[in-house]
């Protein structure tokens, strides 16, 4: 695959670029976790509980790992629902056969969503080239996801390569923002509350479904974030939890700059261009819950 988008020197990376680029990328890659394909593929495979599917396919680049080791990696997970599936469900399916279901579920999610003009289209073999050569500069120091991702081989169809190196960008990110997390003193609930609170993050009832917390626990994060004068009594972002945030999201995207830079100012505002094209089309075809994002 080739591109002939080209980046110029002189054109400097603008500080949020990456984070940009990165939240159209991160939503495409997303799709499959919210696809009927996925659970149907899992499924085939004995694999039918809705957080055992999530379990299996992210974590299934690890081996047959034990719970520990997901909680870690996914960190904003209650570890008592992780302990419920994992690691039962490599005595269901082998992570390679988990691994070859969700690619399969990915193809058919892609190709439901986008059309197939579109994944055989010129624009995707050229989002595929410029995310590829992105993730070429990822590191995998500390990042125990992208590190097992990118120890897989990269599909030849080119809406699969975008995927994967997609994949590839939001685990990078996601293990890196994971230790700002922690620099920062939040848990992974509190993480999850904090976010929720910019009015950006998923609803509480989605947490409630896919993460395991209940609302006694909830209740209480929320309480350990006024403690810290965080979060007020409305459940609202105080003025220095609106600056935590800010110094989180800023951090994070210091630490995940390598890739865009690597790939050049002109590469990055194309591939955002690119995948803003593909998960728009995505969104309109109901890729998401509506329900999904917002403070409740």
């Amino acid at each position: 695959m080739t591109s002939s988008t080209t980046s110029s020197p002189a054109a400097a990376l603008q500080p949020t670029a990456g984070r940009r680029c990165h939240t159209v990328l991160n939503s495409l890659h997303s799709t499959h976790y919210f696809s009927p394909d996925t659970g149907r593929e899992l499924g085939e495979l004995g694999i039918t509980h809705r957080s055992a599917v999530n379990f299996a396919v992210r974590s299934a680049a690890f081996g047959p790992v034990g719970p520990g080791v997901v909680t870690a990696a996914f960190y904003n997970y209650d570890h008592e629902l992780v302990a419920a599936h994992v690691p039962r469900i490599w005595r269901t399916a082998s992570p390679e056969d988990v691994l070859a279901a969700r690619l399969r579920a990915v193809d058919t999610t892609l190709r439901r969503l986008l059309g197939d003009d579109l994944v055989a289209s010129p624009e995707m073999a050229e989002a595929a080239d410029l995310a590829l050569r992105a993730a070429e500069a990822c590191d995998r120091s500390a990042r125990p996801l992208y590190a097992a991702h990118a120890d897989l081989p990269v599909p030849e169809a080119p809406h699969l390569a975008y995927w994967h190196a997609a994949t590839l960008l939001r685990e990078h990110r996601g293990d890196g923002h994971v230790t700002v997390l922690l620099g920062a003193g939040l848990s992974g609930i509190e993480a999850l509350v904090s976010h929720t609170a910019t009015g950006k993050g998923m609803t509480p009832k989605w947490i409630f479904t896919t993460r395991g917390w209940s609302q006694e626990q909830w209740r209480a994060a929320g309480d350990r974030l006024r403690s810290r004068g965080l979060l007020d009594a409305e459940n609202e972002l105080t003025e220095d939890g609106v600056a935590l945030r800010r110094d989180i999201e800023a951090e994070t995207d210091r630490l995940d700059r390598a890739p865009y830079e690597h790939l050049g100012a002109a590469g990055v505002e194309r591939l955002t261009e690119l995948g803003t094209l593909f998960i728009g089309t995505a969104m309109q075809a109901g890729a998401f819950p509506a329900d999904l994002l917002g403070k409740r």
